[in-house]
């Protein structure tokens, strides 16, 4: 029970932070966030958590900071 309530709780939040911020710092983040939840999924499969959760936000802020929109002035 406790399992499907943490993983309704990850997915919320990964709705809530999902491609949020305009701004490289903003996007960062919410990649950070977004990654560190799916890396904690993919490390409580395989049995580390906290090291599946380390790797994600630092993936997902990496990902989150690259894919910034450009800002066109005109």
């Amino acid at each position: 029970m406790f399992r499907i309530k943490s993983l309704a709780v990850i997915g919320a939040l990964a709705l809530a932070t999902a491609a949020c911020g305009d701004r490289p710092v903003d996007r960062a983040l919410t990649g950070g966030a977004i990654g560190a939840g799916g890396g904690a999924l993919i490390g409580a499969a395989a049995g580390n958590p906290w090291a599946g959760a380390a790797v994600g936000a630092v993936g997902g802020a990496a990902i989150g900071a690259a894919t910034a929109p450009r800002q066109y002035y005109y």
